[in-house]
């Protein structure tokens, strides 16, 4: 692995001394007392958890799902079996249409004075009636099939092909797992640094995701003297799994002097944060850096080899690879 890293250094570096140098934009590392930060672990729960049961009774005609099918908002994944019901409504649909008919009919006759206000308030009321009914019908025709509520993942099938249920069997369960909600227990002397909505990096398995805090719950565990916070994130296409461990890193008391540099500065390269320095040869040198705190839109670090003073790489560093060559435009 480590000799494909090296390989591909070499020839994006190649690369780019073929091309001309990478422009860029540096700033001074500069010496900053700032909050450290400390890792906390937390646990993933999904946004949305639904049993969905039956709404009326029958018999099981088909289940359109296997445990572990993503599924479409709307999608029928259960149908209990609704022959008679559906004979019902073809009934009342065709009394609905002549009783319209009817009614039609009826409302000319008495524009045209030719029968009573009674009559015709008798044919008013059988339309009005059959098209109550035919709607009671329709309805009733409509739950006895059971749609997933969003777009989710089927968890758990709690019944069988022509298996009778009755209103209110539980039928499935599915969770929405493009959003989660995570928690993590933390001291008090750094939840009160936090601020809702503020978006944190939250680390899971080898992933970041961007989570937003949502709250700080104010029951506390009387042992650890530590009070939930709980954060939401998009999951998008990341994989999860409900109970997940997730890793936040937050400021907490006690200062201590650092690195600083701007947020910009520090981008992944090889799963790791690094920062490019310029050399006196104009070349580009990464440095593998753990971020200590944050300070706005500057980021402390700290990092064998670096010092103040130096001119890192803030701008166009996306560009760049170990040893190719810089061209700095703010000098």
């Amino acid at each position: 692995m480590i000799k494909k890293l090296l390989s591909l250094t070499i020839f994006s570096a190649s690369l780019f001394a073929m091309g001309g140098p990478s422009l860029v934009e540096t700033s001074k590392i500069v010496k900053s007392e700032v909050n450290p930060l400390q890792e906390f672990v937390g646990t993933i729960k999904f946004d949305k958890k639904s049993v969905l049961a039956a709404q009326n009774s029958g018999v099981v005609k088909a289940i359109n799902f296997e445990v572990g099918d993503k599924v479409k908002k709307n999608k029928t994944l259960v149908q209990i079996d609704a022959d008679i019901l559906n004979a019902q409504v073809e009934s009342a649909r065709a009394n609905a249409t002549t009783t319209k008919k009817d009614y039609e009919r009826y409302t000319k006759l008495l524009e045209q004075k030719s029968i009573s206000q009674k009559e015709f308030d008798d044919v008013k009321l059988k339309y009005i009636t059959a098209k109550s009914t035919l709607k009671e019908l329709e309805i009733q025709a409509i739950k006895k099939q059971i749609k997933a509520p969003y777009n989710a993942v089927v968890v758990e099938r709690h019944i069988d092909l022509g298996e009778w249920v009755n209103a209110g069997t539980p039928l499935l369960t599915v969770v929405n797992t493009s959003k989660v909600e995570i928690t993590f227990n933390i001291p008090l002397s750094v939840v009160n640094g936090l601020k809702k909505d503020d978006v944190y990096e939250v680390t899971v398995a080898n992933s970041s995701l961007k989570a937003r805090l949502l709250a700080a719950i104010p029951a506390g565990d009387k042992v650890t003297r530590t009070f939930p916070v709980k954060f939401k994130a998009d999951i998008k296409d990341e994989f999860v799994f409900d109970g997940q461990e997730a890793k936040v890193s937050l400021s907490k008391n006690g200062k201590t002097e650092a690195l600083v540099v701007p947020r910009d500065a520090v981008i992944k390269r090889f799963g790791q944060n690094v920062v490019f320095t310029v050399t006196d040869k104009m070349t580009a040198y990464m440095t593998p850096v753990q971020i200590v705190g944050y300070l706005g839109d500057k980021i402390a670090i700290a990092a064998e080899g670096l010092h103040e003073g130096m001119d890192v790489v803030k701008k166009g560093n996306e560009r760049v690879f170990p040893d190719s060559p810089v061209k700095v435009l703010n000098k």
